[in-house]
């Protein structure tokens, strides 16, 4: 078994037509971030996770943000591909757990479907929790959010 570690961060967009995306759902009312692909964050975390847990380096190195092909790219599109490599490397994940960071906007109306979405992508158990900051730092002026990822793999 190997596990792995993800991590990122948006800034919001200034751009009011730009939707927020967090594990393939959309937030409806809250702005969007800012990013070459759709931007989500927390499925970014996740694909880090996968990624690491493989050995196949990061995010950046698989669907790198300076080439036009990923413009816009859906994560959950993304996330297949990733899951996709895992596997071409004999990994398979078991569980994922994943934590948004974030001020605003208040997402505990959103957490199930957030974890069923990822789950349905996934095949596996997949938990989604969010946390503020306490209102500290850029996270806690409602700057961006942040997510973490962390992702259990089994040999296949």
């Amino acid at each position: 078994m190997r596990i792995g570690q993800g991590f990122d961060v948006h800034a919001f967009s200034d751009d009011p037509t730009r939707p927020l995306l967090l594990c393939g759902v959309r937030i409806p009312e809250a702005p969007g971030l800012v990013g070459h692909s759709d931007a989500d964050v927390a499925t970014h975390a996740l694909l880090d996770a996968l990624l690491g847990g493989a050995a196949l380096g990061d995010l950046g190195r698989h669907f790198d943000d300076t080439d036009p092909a990923h413009a816009g790219a859906d994560s959950l599109e993304m996330l297949a591909e990733v899951l996709r490599r895992v596997a071409d490397e004999g990994w398979a994940p078991t569980s994922a757990d994943i934590t948004i960071v974030a001020q605003v906007p208040r997402l505990a109306g959103f957490m199930a479907e957030m974890a069923d979405t990822l789950s349905e992508a996934m095949g596996i158990i997949v938990s989604v929790k969010a946390t503020t900051t306490e209102q500290l730092g850029f996270l806690g002026r409602g700057e961006g959010i942040a997510a973490m990822a962390v992702a259990l793999l089994e040999a296949i």
